[in-house]
């Protein structure tokens, strides 16, 4: 690891209230530190990098100036906390970020008092705020609702639905849109500054108050021009028009990296006694170290790093990732079928959408961070002939669940729904593991939902949903590598069968996904003790595969069903399925295994296979404990 770097004054700095004892000519060294330690950390252990980096000088310019954590600040999704958290009394364990039993690489209310709100899906912090400020308005406490929310995150309609409430909360929220990326605003400079500084200022603000009081007395011909005439003026000079129009009072856009002119306009919306205020504040992505401001989208997220090179960890070259086998298979099905198209929300390589748009430009879509916009979008491109496919993470999806039921399931439009991190997703931890997509689609009615156990059957059920025009449907996959089989030409599945990859006679084991690979270990173990097993890959979660299912429950002495989903899932259907035959009566031996009924936090993958009890060995636990097998009596696979 390289040598950390010097911090004499971020060394003085544990918490808030110490930083707010420095000097005002103390903050740029201490941003530079500040920077410079964040860059160690995550060189250290991988993590989001870029955005953290974006708003150091905004991190320390808002502890400095609010009383936090009486004053209530969220960050949006979350990603950008870093420096946060460093401030906040976490220094001494910033190296554990997205390790088992370390930081989160998240804000979470249980890790500490100044992470007021847990985030790391986009476009809550605003909502999130709001409910802070009116609770302290409505319990006459002074604590404000502080909301940084990154301009991505202003292309979901979540946001605009809470700046439209906003009015509610007065002077007690203040909304920080930190502009990164989207030009949104002409560049800042010198006058920018000074105009923001000038229209936050308590003169301006009571001389606009006292204005517009004058003016409600006079004619509402008057009253509506002089309003509008503000307005105008205001909005070409700062663009703050469409805000204004929401309620907010605007104040920007101001360089979000210069101290001297942060420092003033936030104190002087925090004296506002108007509201509530939106400041509209201009970083840059990876701000102060070179690699990362020179390729933002590639330091957004990021492996170890050598932090003098910039040059990240590779990982060895193995199985081509899941998401690239979606898209690649996908592009190369859209050649002889012009009906086929792709759609993203946000996440284009993240999905493998990219591949597909490389090759199909025109017919690829991303609509930005909007779920339930892109699954009605898709449900309208179905209704009218075309083919498309709704690529969105399974933790993702959830955001648009009532679009998935309403607009898509009970209208049965054939929208292909691609799952991308179905399953555990070790370092992002609870909020990204796609947990509960089986549950909760395989419930509906018309929904097709199909799980790949390795690459090779994604490649089959990508064709395969690309040409199922009945209803909708689904396939999930985990994130990561495949494991390592040849990817072969696309075939049409049969709806609703799944497959037998092993034969036994005494132990059958039900895998759904990519625990494939671990009941067939589990299988050799049992065969090793004298127990034959037979694997079926199912394939479908719904409609299941009930012929074989019955096979395999009536003919051998015990069953087990092993998926990477919460209860509820393959699991429950297959119980159902049973009860409802009567096989039950018979004292079949049947158990489930699933997720646990708990949120893991990140580690290892790995290891939270071992606490979820889905690797092998757990197999084979069920499966003895259900035999009431005692090890120390069998002989020969004679079950004591």
């Amino acid at each position: 690891m390289a040598d950390l770097p010097k911090t004499p004054l971020l060394d003085t700095v544990d918490t808030p209230h110490d930083l707010r004892k420095l000097k005002p000519n103390q903050l740029r060294q201490l941003a530079d530190e500040l920077r410079a330690e964040t860059i160690s950390a995550v060189g250290t252990t991988g993590g989001h990098l870029g955005s953290g980096l974006g708003v150091v000088e905004l991190t320390v310019a808002i502890h400095y100036v609010f009383n936090t954590p009486e004053d209530r600040l969220v960050w949006d999704v979350g990603h950008q906390c870093y420096p946060h958290k460093i401030l906040t009394g976490r220094r001494d364990r910033i190296r554990t970020l997205r390790q088992g039993g370390g930081l989160s690489g998240f804000t979470k209310r249980s890790e500490s008092e100044y992470d007021p709100f847990g985030a790391a899906h986009s476009s809550t912090s605003i909502s999130a705020a709001l409910g802070f400020a009116v609770a302290n308005k409505l319990s006459n406490r002074p604590g404000r609702g502080i909301a940084v929310i990154g301009d991505g995150s202003m292309s979901a309609g979540m946001a605009y639905e809470a700046m439209n409430n906003a009015e509610q909360a007065g002077n007690r929220l203040i909304v920080i849109l930190n502009d990164n990326d989207m030009s949104i605003a002409p560049p800042v400079g010198g006058l920018s500054a000074y105009l923001a500084r000038v229209v936050s200022s308590s003169e301006y603000l009571g001389l606009r108050s006292l204005a517009s009081k004058v003016v409600r007395k006079l004619s509402r011909r008057v009253h509506s021009a002089a309003s509008k005439t503000e307005e105008f003026a205001r909005g070409m000079v700062t663009g703050g028009t469409l805000f204004e129009e929401l309620g907010f009072y605007y104040v920007g856009p101001i360089d979000g990296h210069n101290l001297e002119h942060l420092i003033p306009v936030l104190e002087n919306v925090r004296d506002a006694k108007e509201g509530p205020v939106l400041v509209h504040v201009v970083t840059k992505k990876g701000k102060g170290y070179a690699p990362a401001e020179a390729a933002a989208d590639k330091y957004h997220g990021v492996q170890k790093f050598d932090v003098i090179t910039g040059a990240q960890a590779k990982a060895p070259p193995g199985p081509p990732a899941y998401q690239n086998v979606f898209g690649e298979t996908l592009a190369k099905l859209a050649e002889t079928d012009p009906r086929i198209c792709a759609i993203t929300a946000a996440m284009p390589s993240g999905t493998g959408v990219d591949k597909f748009a490389k090759a199909h430009p025109e017919r690829a879509f991303d609509v930005g961070i909007a779920e339930q916009h892109a699954v009605t979008f898709a449900a309208g491109l179905a209704a009218q002939g075309m083919r498309p496919f709704c690529a969105i993470y399974s933790t993702f999806l959830q955001r648009a669940y009532d679009q998935v039921v309403h607009d898509v399931a009970i209208q049965n439009l054939p929208v292909r729904f691609a799952i991308d991190r179905a399953g555990l997703v070790g370092a992002d931890g609870a909020t990204h593991a796609g947990s509960f997509d089986v549950t909760y689609l395989a419930t509906l009615p018309n929904f097709v939902v199909m799980a790949a156990a390795d690459e090779a059957e994604l490649v089959h059920m990508t064709r395969t949903a690309a040409e199922y025009d009945a209803g909708p449907i689904a396939v999930r996959y985990p994130r990561g590598n495949g494991v390592g089989v040849p990817l072969p030409e696309p075939e049409l599945l049969e709806i609703g069968k799944g497959r037998v990859v092993r034969e036994g006679k005494k132990v059958a084991i039900l895998s759904l996904g990519t625990r494939l690979a671990e009941a067939l270990k589990a299988a050799d173990m049992l065969e090793a003790k004298g127990l034959s097993t037979t694997v079926a890959d199912l394939r479908f979660a719904k409609p299941l595969d009930e012929a074989l299912i019955r096979r395999l429950l009536t003919t051998h002495e015990v069953a087990v069903t092993i998926e990477e989903n919460a209860v509820g899932g393959l699991g429950a259907h297959v119980l159902t399925m049973a009860s409802d035959a009567g096989l039950i009566d018979n004292g079949l031996k049947l158990r489930t295994m699933r997720l646990p009924d708990i949120f893991q936090d990140q580690d290892k993958p790995e290891l939270q296979y071992d606490e979820a009890g889905l690797n092998a060995p757990n197999i084979v636990d069920t499966v003895l404990k259900a035999l009431r097998w005692n090890e120390a009596t069998a002989e020969g696979g004679v079950r004591a």
